[in-house]
């Protein structure tokens, strides 16, 4: 927010310098972000009067001017500005004056000159050549009761100081200059300048019908009407300067006096031209579908996307509710009966709309963080006063107010303990001290009882809501910069974290060690991967995306790593191998609101990886070959060792039907593993399909704790079985059925390491008597057997023996090959 100092000395002027007041508003919150000088530094520039004007001899431009500055002579100046004429009041830079610093950063001096043969005893100023506007198009004119000879910086006030405040969401009530000043007359005890609003004489009963349908949007709604007013006239200097230092442009005078008692006051309003509005307005929300041309040319849709306040007449929107006023209603040079409004909006119902439409407001910013329910009468009456000394005429009507109050705000009593508050603070407070500061504030603080102070904020204080909010305003009034430097004291325990459980730090080592790199993405993606690549139709859809197609919450780690695989290989990368740790998110009703959790959303972590070109690195010492899904499913188990992860053949929306698989621990689904899709190889126009991996995080943080067992005194027996299968058993059956056939607890570990395929048959030849068929296979499978007790003997391995061969004939109908 920015204001001229003077606006704030007028309601509040303390006997500081202008960097001591920065300095007591910065200490107490108001952060004073910038401190600039209305216009730079120059002198001997004076109010002077065009008496004479005549064409140069020897130049088309150039006028020769007769400049009357209040002394005894007139001064002769030549003068190029294309609107020098006869009566206008204009700065002078006399002799020996010095204007603003130039390029060079030197001031300019003003000498006797002489231009094509004249003399010129001075200068005739533009704004820009004073430093106080860019307009450099002809001379700066005064208002014709300018005082002549008068210095420019006093006249203009020019020795004036910009303030810019960065003001924290909770200090809506500082967002005018009434607002800072009241804080200032709170911190530094200077009398605070009371505001008066004497009614306007009223002339006419005549009311606007006004409907409030949408009570949770408008809590109150005033306004009146003022017929035959004049909006040819011009804003006044005194406040158009304001504004420009405010850094809002004029408008016209109606927009204009509408902004300064925003500024002022903090009071939003807006100001309708009543012959335009068709029958009454209707305060309510807005329908799909509907559509308003804003002030600023803008035309927006009303979407279900967001709800949105409207006020509007019996034909269509003519205002965004809290933000800005529509086209059709807005007041104009042939404005001649107005509809004045104030109203109290609910800042929920304000909040993000205007980022919504991709636009912001002073109103919108105001209305967001809370507006003072009350006062929308008198601030009205302020309004009325100004547009009768400024666009008032002998046949001006000002009509009764109208306000109505379905929904007001109910302030509620917060209570303040002053040894809590001692404790937040650091330092000793006293229950006076604590009272003292919350009444020179404004808020009404009593003792509820022995050390308990209890507040009900004024309405102007949205904030205060919390123990906190009070206790940060006694910290605000003694000072910040007063409060004691102590050292926190508190026992420092570490977090040990339990021994089954690795850090996701040590999973991102794992990972980096077999050759993957981490990338960190955006949580949100497009919804087209959402539903294709993660098969969810339900994705959670972002109410303000920071860009339209990043338009829902990620199910899934997968797209993420496929568009950065996309980015690398678009730039000629041969081998990508990247990771990712990152949340996903689902909706899911079951799940309650905590202090990690979000009510009706799951949101777990989860770890995956993609793999894309050359399986190793480039080297001589063997042939390349490409990654494939078993040199993905090896990296997994490498992650989940020494935990025995089992794989399935599954479906997966992402992954090749025949070429993915899902992976359990313990029986538990806990990922998937597999290659990309063909139809998605196609269109991220890949050479060759990725393998990917998704796994729950915390399935791989879990680990196994390590358990002591005594080295084996007796030697293990090693046995080999070789079998015929069919092709179509997997090795996973056959597995087990060696462990279910070897009774006992003997059999210490069973590994393939033989497969016989028999050679595929040309037409027309026969296999040889007593070779495979061409839909088996052989394995040779080798079975370790021992105890830790005792020797085995020949009967027990025999017996362990028959029982594996017999488990694989009854189970996956094997036979001994001869």
């Amino acid at each position: 927010m920015q204001f001229p100092e003077s606006w704030l000395r007028e309601y509040c002027n303390p006997n500081l310098t202008t960097q001591q007041l920065a300095d007591t508003l910065t200490m107490a919150g108001l952060e004073v972000e910038e401190l600039d000088p209305v216009a730079p530094p120059f002198t001997g520039i004076v109010v002077g009067e065009i008496k004479e004007a005549v064409q140069h001899p020897d130049a088309d431009r150039l006028r020769i001017c007769q400049v009357d500055v209040g002394g005894p002579e007139l001064l002769n100046i030549v003068c190029g500005a294309p609107n020098a004429r006869v009566g206008i009041r204009i700065p002078c830079a006399t002799v020996g004056a010095e204007l603003p610093p130039g390029e060079d950063g030197k001031p300019f001096k003003i000498k006797i000159g002489k231009l094509r043969g004249v003399q010129s005893f001075g200068m005739l100023c533009s704004a820009k050549e004073l430093g106080i506007d860019e307009d450099a198009s002809g001379l700066l004119e005064f208002p014709s009761d300018a005082p002549l000879g008068q210095d420019v910086r006093e006249y203009l006030n020019l020795d004036d100081t910009l303030f810019t405040l960065k003001l924290t969401p909770n200090l809506a009530h500082c967002l005018s200059v009434y607002g800072v000043a009241r804080e200032l007359s709170a911190l530094t005890g200077a009398a605070l300048k009371p505001l008066s609003f004497p009614a306007a004489a009223v002339a006419s009963q005549d009311k606007l019908p006004v409907k409030i349908e949408a009570t949770d949007l408008c809590g109150r709604f005033s306004g009146r009407i003022v017929r035959n007013v004049n909006t040819q006239v011009k804003t006044p200097q005194w406040m158009l300067d304001r504004l420009a230092r405010c850094g809002q442009r004029s408008v016209s005078p109606l927009v204009d006096i509408s902004n300064y008692v925003m500024f002022e006051l903090g009071r939003p309003s807006h100001i309708f031209d009543l012959d335009k509005i068709s029958g009454g307005l209707n305060v309510r929300w807005g329908k799909q579908g509907e559509s308003l041309k804003l002030l600023n040319g803008n035309t927006i849709q009303i979407d279900d996307f967001i709800q949105v306040g409207v006020i509007a007449d019996d034909k269509e929107v003519e205002s965004l509710a809290g933000i800005m006023g529509g086209d059709a209603t807005a007041v104009s040079d042939d404005t001649k009966n107005i509809y004045i409004e104030a109203a109290f909006w609910f800042p929920k119902a304000v909040a993000g709309r205007s980022r919504h439409f991709n636009f912001s407001t002073d109103a919108g910013h105001r209305f967001e963080r809370g507006v003072d329910p009350e006062f929308t009468i008198e601030h009205i009456e302020r309004i009325t006063a100004l547009v009768l000394e400024i666009c008032g005429t002998p046949d001006t009507q000002v009509a009764a107010m109208d306000d109505q109050k379905p929904n007001m705000p109910q302030p509620k009593p917060v209570q303040l303990r002053v040894a809590r508050a001692a404790k937040v603070i650091g330092m000793a407070v006293t229950q006076q001290q604590c009272l003292d500061a919350l009444n020179g504030l404004g808020l009404p603080a009593t003792l509820a009882s022995e050390g308990v102070i209890s507040v009900t904020a004024p309405t102007f204080r949205f904030d205060i809501n919390l123990e906190e909010d009070l206790i940060e305003e006694v910290a605000r009034m003694i000072g910040y910069e007063n409060l004691p430097t102590t050292k926190p004291l508190a026992p420092i325990s570490p977090k040990l974290r339990a021994e089954n459980q690795r850090s996701p730090f040590g999973v991102r080592h794992e990972l980096a060690g077999l050759g993957y790199q981490e990338t960190i993405n955006f949580s949100f993606v497009e919804e087209k991967w959402e539903q294709e690549l993660a098969g969810n139709h339900h994705a959670i859809k972002l109410l303000n995306p920071i860009a339209s197609h990043l338009s829902v919450m990620r199910s899934s780690l997968l797209g993420s790593l496929l568009q950065v695989l996309k980015f690398n290989v678009d730039r000629k990368a041969q081998r990508v191998r990247v990771f990712e740790l990152g949340r996903v998110f689902f909706k899911d009703e079951s799940v309650v609101e905590s202090d990690t959790t979000v009510k009706g959303f799951y949101q777990p972590m989860r770890v995956a990886g993609l793999a894309y070109g050359a399986a190793d690195q480039l080297q001589w010492g063997r042939a390349e070959t490409k990654v494939d899904f078993y040199d993905v499913k090896g990296d997994v188990e490498a992650l989940l060792a020494p935990a025995k992860p089992v794989f399935e053949p599954a479906e997966h929306p992402a992954m090749h039907p025949g070429r993915c698989a899902r992976v359990l621990l313990d029986g538990k689904v806990i990922g998937f593993v597999g290659e990309l899709h063909p139809k998605w190889r196609q269109e991220w126009d890949l050479a060759q399909a990725p393998v990917m991996f998704e796994l729950e995080l915390d399935a791989v943080l879990a680990r196994q704790v390590p358990v002591f067992k005594p080295v084996a005194k007796h030697q293990a027996v090693e046995r080999d079985i070789a079998v015929v299968v069919k092709e179509a058993v997997t090795h996973a059956q056959v597995m087990e059925a060696v462990q279910q056939g070897v009774q006992g607890g003997i059999l210490r570990s069973a590994a393939l390491f033989d497969v016989f395929r028999p050679k595929k048959l040309k037409a027309g030849e026969e296999a040889a008597p007593g070779s495979l068929a061409q839909d088996e296979k052989s394995l040779a499978i080798r079975l370790t057997l021992g105890r830790d007790e005792a020797a085995l003997t020949d009967v027990e391995i025999d017996a362990a023996m028959q029982g594996a061969i017999a488990s694989l004939v009854e189970r996956v109908a094997a036979r001994l090959r001869g």
